[in-house]
């Protein structure tokens, strides 16, 4: 049995590549962001002095701004999460670009902003209707409801029917994954900003989260191919839930713990079925795939004689 850890054979490659300074195992290596020097900008009127390393949207969330922005994938508590420009609800215009993510645009010196020129304001409408028309808008019977940014945002742009429908066919959903004692996964709550693929990857340092597929197939998968969170190498930290913006990952102490039940109509049944029925929920530290993962690369115990010569 091997007693090397779990990284140093986690790559076959025909040659070892060393690692460069700017990459660390684990992170998804995003470019910098930010301006590299401070900048004095317009908004909406109003000049802001920003920092090196600042985005137009930390420039935005300094001031009061005429326009809305909604930056639902940005996610600023830490800065090893983002900025990934995937939901676009932040889009603003600039005199000398155009409309740009303010998320992940830079703050340049003498840049004009506008949050609510037409273009940007239509552009974050268009963007925050796409999602709620892939999303399962079921929020009565929602784990996360009354603590989704998803629903903040909504409820603050006035939305009272996305020109785009919404999904409730249940026909159209995918099961729940209630296989671990520990997250609950809703996908169909998913908006696919990344959040937490980056909070497992880049801060945990675990590895076990990845977006997989393509277009309308995009989904929250494991880095291992397993079809459940069971199944997966999770340790059940919980910050992926913590970063999640929505009810697509809940701590399974949370699942009904803000739901307004609708008789006959719960979460677990909102959805085509859910996965994690024959599960026992048994408390364990860590999913049966990790615990086996970490047994295999312990050091084996040594065997020792006592002071009087027996064993």
């Amino acid at each position: 049995m091997s007693t090397d850890p779990i990284w140093k054979n986690s790559r076959t490659t025909g040659a070892d590549v060393p690692l460069t300074e700017d990459i660390a195992p684990g992170t998804a290596n995003d470019p910098e962001a930010g301006s590299t020097e401070p900048a004095t900008i317009t908004v909406d009127g109003q000049p802001v002095e920003t920092e090196t390393g600042a985005t137009l949207l930390d420039a935005c969330d300094t001031v009061e701004t005429d326009g809305e922005v909604l930056a639902l994938c940005s996610y600023d508590d830490n800065e090893n999460i983002g900025p990934r420009s995937e939901c676009r609800t932040c889009m603003v215009d600039t005199d000398e670009y155009g409309v740009v993510p303010s998320c992940s645009f830079p703050a340049e010196d003498g840049l004009t902003v506008s949050t609510d020129a037409e273009a940007a304001s239509e552009a974050r409408d268009v963007n925050l209707d796409l999602l709620l028309s892939n999303h399962n808008l079921l929020c009565t019977t929602c784990g996360a409801n009354g603590r989704c940014e998803l629903q903040d945002v909504s409820i603050e742009n006035d939305v009272v029917e996305p020109r785009y429908g919404v999904k409730h066919d249940r026909s159209e959903l995918e099961p729940i994954d209630d296989s671990s004692p520990f997250i609950q996964i809703d996908r169909n709550k998913c908006i696919l900003c990344n959040r937490c693929v980056e909070a497992c990857n880049d801060v945990q340092v675990e590895g076990v989260l990845r977006m997989e597929g393509t277009g309308e197939d995009t989904r929250i998968g494991f880095q291992n191919d397993a079809e459940t969170m069971m199944e997966s190498t999770c340790v059940s930290c919980g910050h992926c839930a913590t970063v999640c913006p929505t009810g697509a990952l809940v701590e399974q102490g949370l699942v009904d713990a803000t739901t307004i039940p609708i008789p006959g109509f719960t979460h677990k049944n909102s959805a085509e079925g859910y996965i994690g029925e024959d599960y026992d929920h048994q408390p364990q530290q860590m999913t049966p795939m990790k615990r086996e993962l970490s047994t295999e690369n312990e050091p084996r115990a040594t065997h020792h004689s006592t002071v009087d010569g027996n064993d």
